[in-house]
């Protein structure tokens, strides 16, 4: 893009303060389930100037007894901890409060409260997205966790489960008054999966609802996508999700001018699959890696024809290989990812 038209994103850069703790600027990483796992935050932290990173969902019941090293979710690097949240999804506030104090020991930035998961899963247990449901039990939650944590309690959640904003409106109210330093808001409806856009007007009434920060978050996928969603809310920041899978390295474009160079695709696939070796046991640094490859094919025009390479890679030597041979400068790019893949 011609810098003389790339949209200002300046406030991005700003640094913004969650729970009386201060956050470098205001692109940060959404939470996302078997993807935002220890190897990729590795290789996103390389290329730098994320504001903040979140786990992928960790379950709050097995929190208190997940074992660092062993738990493929609840595991990090200990430079992380300055600038990592961890995601916990729970359906009650004795179990949420167990797992926060946990988080909190452990030396996380933040907990964030998962309100906008409706995998069937998830809705069975009433957690996740269940608990827009039942509003007096989400409140509870909150807090429940603000009282027993000291650190940052953030609150990610959707529209609900019909397109009236009211009720999320009102939620937004009740978490600023329960002790919720920051909502990261989704303007979908619990169970859209993606087949409609993001209300992004939906956003600016959390904004204005509160004095809390406000993110961001759905379909930001360019810098004209994120100038987009901060004029027309008034939010705080953004909030990325798959786009940050297919791309790390925009937190360093949008809020630090970096440039990225022409090798920067196979650059990124060798450092992943070296990560994911090291982080991960052979079958399932091969199981995260091909989903990781929906996102980064997605980023080219014939990307079905990329993913069908990648998909019979037998393990990560495998991928390094591929990675040198087929990644190459001159493939097209698409402006925006390909939707047919990107579709989880």
């Amino acid at each position: 893009m011609n810098n003389s038209t790339a949209p200002d994103l300046s406030k991005l850069a700003a640094p913004v303060t969650i729970g009386g703790k201060t956050v470098s600027n205001r692109l940060w990483l959404a939470p996302m389930a078997g993807l935002t796992h220890s190897a990729f935050r590795k290789v996103l932290a390389h290329y730098g100037s994320c504001g903040l990173m979140f786990t992928e969902m960790c379950s709050a019941k097995a929190v208190p007894t997940e074992k660092p090293g062993v738990s493929p979710v609840f595991n990090w690097h200990e430079y992380e901890l300055p600038n990592l949240v961890c995601q916990l999804v729970g359906a009650t506030p004795e179990e949420m409060v167990i797992a926060a104090k946990r988080v909190e020991d452990e030396g996380f930035f933040g907990v964030d409260i998962n309100m906008g998961c409706s995998a069937r899963g998830m809705i069975k247990r009433e957690a996740g997205a269940a608990l827009l449901k039942t509003p007096d039990m989400a409140l509870k939650i909150v807090e429940a966790v603000r009282e027993a944590v000291s650190i940052p309690v953030f609150v990610k959640y959707r529209t609900g489960w019909s397109t009236d904003i009211g009720p999320a409106v009102d939620l937004a109210k009740s978490f600023e008054s329960a002790g919720a330093g920051c909502l990261v808001f989704h303007p979908r409806v619990a169970p859209d999966k993606r087949t409609r856009p993001p209300r992004i007007d939906h956003i600016r009434y959390i904004k204005e609802a509160v004095s809390i920060p406000v993110f961001g978050n759905g379909d930001v996928t360019t810098p004209k996508h994120c100038r987009s969603m901060l004029d027309k809310t008034g939010c705080d920041g953004i909030s990325i999700g798959r786009m940050a899978m297919a791309r790390p390295w925009l937190f360093a474009e949008w809020t630090a001018g970096f440039t990225p160079d022409e090798n920067v695709f196979q650059d990124y696939v060798i450092r992943l699959a070296d990560a994911l070796e090291e982080d991960f046991d052979p079958i399932r640094a091969l199981k995260r890696f091909r989903l990781f490859m929906i996102y980064f094919a997605a980023n080219f025009r014939y990307g079905h024809s990329l993913q069908a390479t990648f998909s019979t890679a037998r393990d990560m030597d495998d991928v390094r290989s591929k990675a040198k041979e087929h990644i190459r400068p001159d493939m097209e790019l698409s402006i925006t990812p390909n939707m047919n893949l990107y579709s989880l």
